[in-house]
């Protein structure tokens, strides 16, 4: 059923390749003292490394970065807004662990409680956060979990909104990555908080434990976690140039540990892999004759836009083909799937898109779809 339509892509990216470096060697990603972890291109979504990455694990803190990600759908649905003032519960201000320390029966702003969650890892905001918008941490956990579902969460499940220990509460470390993949491009204008060094409420000021902060300026995220069961764990996410990438370790020995294997990670995929865009979503790749249609050609595209990783060096070698329908019969609707672009390594396919029709097509009239009917058959 399907025609293969090649070069395209080759057309597309000849002007770069007289710029590309002579290929180079990529070594093993470093060995990483964690139970699990994950290094994650943002833009494509490869996998740069991983060990044990699927393997439940207790996340800890990081558990209030999914906190956060639905305080923010709330936010974003109006059901509530930063401003609102929350009145703290004895729960909440009874709460063990890293605390923002706020008063049992004081009235709290769901700005203040964000921050104090986010930089200061907050136990007591976070309860105080969950009752704000459920009602009760158990049933903001519910929302949690269907969120996590939501968002391909499939080995995640939360039953609290601060991360103590609890034998059904676990994640993953690609699980936490997709998480925080997902929270920088749904929720940018708050992302900036997990970059702040410090925060300051009730006039105690406190430090954002993530130590990467502090020794990588292109680092702007995310998260830290510690219980003794658990040990700790960082996600960090760093940006040099266009590259964004997210580092899960889990399970290490020390706060110290936590940051150093983190900046392994980093460094070894900034250093050894690079990311460039192909298509913009919604760019038009091939106009394809349409048959019955008051057009005769339908323009096909992506619908989301198309990021491939690949060794430094490498680029040059990418190879890409259009797969698409023999005979595409009117009327065609916009958003509909006609084929599939692949873009290959060598043998190695590394993205396989639906191609979609980038606009609509109505049927012909009854002199355009009988003449197109003998076309048809003569071809």
């Amino acid at each position: 059923m399907n025609r293969l339509l090649p070069l395209l892509f080759v057309i597309l990216l000849a002007p770069l390749h007289a710029a590309q470096a002579m290929p180079r060697l990529i070594p093993d990603a470093p060995a990483v003292d964690a139970r699990g972890y994950v290094l994650l291109d943002y833009h494509s979504g490869h996998l740069l490394a991983e060990r044990n990455s699927g393997e439940r694990l207790e996340p800890a803190s990081l558990t209030k970065m999914m906190t956060a990600y639905a305080v923010f759908h709330e936010l974003r649905a109006g059901q509530i807004k930063l401003g609102d003032m929350v009145r703290v519960s004895k729960k909440a201000w009874r709460m063990p662990g890293s605390r923002m320390f706020i008063e049992v029966g004081s009235s709290v702003s769901v700005e203040e409680l964000l921050k104090g969650m986010i930089i200061q890892s907050g136990n007591d905001a976070s309860v105080a956060l969950a009752e704000h918008v459920a009602g009760s941490e158990e049933t903001f956990a519910a929302l949690m979990n269907e969120h996590a579902r939501n968002i391909g969460m499939s080995a995640t499940h939360f039953v609290n909104a601060t991360g103590l220990p609890d034998p059904e509460h676990y994640s993953t470390a690609r699980d936490l990555a997709r998480l925080a993949a997902v929270l920088i491009r749904e929720f940018p204008e708050y992302y900036t908080w997990y970059s702040e060094k410090e925060y300051t409420y009730g006039g105690i000021t406190q430090q954002n434990r993530n130590l990467l902060l502090y020794r990588d300026n292109t680092v702007d995220g995310f998260k830290t976690g510690h219980t003794e069961s658990a040990g700790f764990c960082l996600v960090a996410s760093a940006k040099r140039g266009e590259m964004r990438l997210i580092s899960v370790v889990m399970g290490t020995k020390s706060e110290s540990a936590r940051a150093n294997e983190s900046q392994k990670l980093l460094n070894y995929g900034f250093r050894f892999f690079e990311t460039h865009k192909l298509y913009d979503a919604g760019q038009p790749l091939k106009a394809m004759r349409v048959w019955k249609g008051a057009s005769d050609t339908v323009q096909l595209g992506l619908d989301e836009s198309l990021y491939i990783t690949v060794p430094r060096g490498q680029y040059s070698k990418l190879s890409a083909s259009l797969s698409v329908e023999n005979a595409i019969i009117a009327p065609t609707s916009k958003g509909q799937n006609l084929g599939s672009v692949n873009v290959r390594l060598g043998d190695e396919v590394l993205a396989e898109r639906p191609l979609i029709a980038l606009e609509e097509v109505a049927e012909g009239s009854l002199w355009q779809r009988l003449f197109d009917n003998v076309r048809m058959l003569l071809q």
